[in-house]
């Protein structure tokens, strides 16, 4: 019994250091365990012992053999996995942000960047870039050979947080007359169903996709949102090189980050409603442009060095933006606009609205976003179930340090639930305000003192009167059935729901 007041934790850790005999004794000498080294972070060894591998708090020990880490100078080794490109460029410019925001020196080094104290230029910590696909990548942090991944990819069995968003657009050929196409005709044409420019209303010329290799990570996270594989005529290392091999193809087609779009045109993008797909700023962040692409930073399960930690809250800050945005992502501060200045969303909600939705629901759905601000926070659901995606797990969290910090105080957050147009308009009616439920328990659950921060919370549910794309295709349906978060002073009306 106790063993247990020094073992920290009993777990399975990976096997990352190469293993020699160590012996742990506690302070007052009563307690001993010997076994093979397997590592050490600043905080506690990893040994394994004849109970199995054991984890032990460094202060509660002394350590004695060969392999025993010299904590006068110790370096924490902190590995960063991801492929070449994003990955890559964010990495640098993070690492640096860091160590300025933790007063240290970064100075570049062959294969990562060294952390130093600047007085007496000790070295604190190494970051290194351990270069991989994300599927690889993803496979060396649960192997423990990597302590953090940066992907285009969550996985289910790894924490995920987000980044920053991409906006993903169309382009061809610098010569291709085509102005503008459709999101279903870009899905079709990218999953080979469409071969010919003339299906698409250009001339009669044979159509090339362009794409990344199969098993990169950008490519996957696109076709997750398709929800069909690409099948790509032509296959490219970087995304630099998929715009060059574009813009000289008058008949290849391919869609890329916006950041990487150079001479390559871009197609402007409806869908097959005719709504206007932009990629603004808060359009990507809310994720109501069809074609944003979240990036991740996935984290094991299991207890990171210290530094490591440092790091995961340091890239939850504002200071952290500018290293996110240099790499050419969006960064996630939370954006604001009225309402009732945004004319496109209410001439679709008006043209998109079914036979279900009569000029009541209409004008009770004007009447709620009068005098109220929308922010960029947007909350969307696995599956089109009860569980939010991983972008919105990390909205949620956002929301919650937010409002604990003041920012919201003396006004009111509604929860505005919307659905797409699938089935009659009373049931989506009721699954959207079951929607904005989960949000509304979720922040009242996790911020208890909402009263204390003079906050107020609110719930409405629109059903389908405010579609945001067309019903057609499954990007626009998942686009539609959201919950949307709304900022207006503190009111004790009641709109009440029209029957429909």
């Amino acid at each position: 019994m106790r063993c247990a007041a020094i073992f920290a934790a009993l777990v399975v850790w990976p096997l990352i250091s190469v293993a020699q005999d160590v012996t742990l004794t506690s302070r007052d000498g009563t307690l001993a365990i010997s076994g093979q080294f397997q590592g050490y972070d600043g905080e506690l060894y990893r040994v394994m012992t004849e109970y199995g591998l054991l984890t032990v708090d460094g202060e509660g020990v002394t350590c004695e053999g060969p392999a025993c880490p010299d904590l006068t100078n110790f370096v924490a080794d902190i590995r960063i996995a991801g492929e070449p490109g994003l990955a890559a460029s964010l990495t640098s410019p993070l690492v640096t942000a860091f160590a300025a925001n933790r007063g240290f020196v970064a100075v570049p080094v062959e294969g990562g960047i060294d952390l130093q104290e600047p007085a007496m230029g000790r070295v604190v910590a190494h970051f290194r870039l351990v270069t991989a696909t994300d599927t690889e990548a993803a496979d060396k942090l649960r192997l423990g050979a990597a302590d953090l991944t940066l992907s285009a990819l969550a996985e289910p069995d790894l924490g995920a947080r987000v980044l920053g968003m991409q906006a993903l657009v169309a382009v061809t050929g610098a010569d291709n007359p085509l102005p503008a196409m459709a999101t279903a005709d870009l899905a079709r044409a990218l999953s080979g169903q469409i071969q010919n420019w003339s299906e698409l209303g250009g001339p009669d010329r044979p159509l090339v996709i362009h794409a990344l290799a199969s098993d990169s990570g950008f490519r996957k996270a696109l076709e997750a949102r398709l929800g069909q594989s690409i099948v790509a005529g032509a296959e490219h290392a970087n995304l630099a090189e998929l715009d060059a091999a574009v813009a000289r193809d008058p008949w290849g087609l391919a869609v890329t980050a916006a950041s990487a779009n150079g001479k390559a045109r871009r197609l402007t993008l409806t869908d097959s409603c005719g709504f206007a797909l932009q990629p603004t700023k808060l359009a990507v962040k809310s994720e109501d442009y069809p074609l944003t692409q979240p990036f991740f930073v996935l984290t094991p399960k299991r207890r990171l060095p210290l530094m490591a930690r440092e790091f995961l809250d340091f890239i939850e800050t504002p200071a952290a933006g500018a290293a996110i945005a240099s790499a050419g992502l969006i960064d996630r501060d939370v954006e604001r606009t009225d309402l009732v200045s945004d004319g496109i969303r209410l001439a679709n909600a008006i043209r998109g609205a079914g036979p279900e939705i009569g000029v009541p629901e209409l004008q009770r759905l004007t009447s709620a976003m009068a005098g109220a601000q929308r922010l960029s926070l947007t909350f969307r659901f696995d599956g089109g179930a009860r569980t939010l995606d991983a972008a919105s797990r990390d909205n949620l969290a956002t929301l919650v340090r937010l409002i604990e910090i003041g920012t919201f105080a003396d006004q009111e957050l509604v929860f505005a639930g919307f659905s797409d147009g699938s089935g009659p308009a009373a049931a989506n009616l009721q699954l959207s305000r079951e929607r904005a439920d989960v949000l509304f328990e979720a922040v009242a659950t996790a911020v208890p003192d909402l009263g204390d921060l003079r906050v107020s919370l609110a719930v409405e549910a629109f059903g389908e009167a405010l579609p945001m794309a067309c019903d057609e295709s499954p990007i626009g349906r998942g686009l539609n059935r959201r919950v949307e978060l709304w900022l207006r002073a503190p009111s004790p009306r009641e709109i009440p729901e029209t029957e429909n």
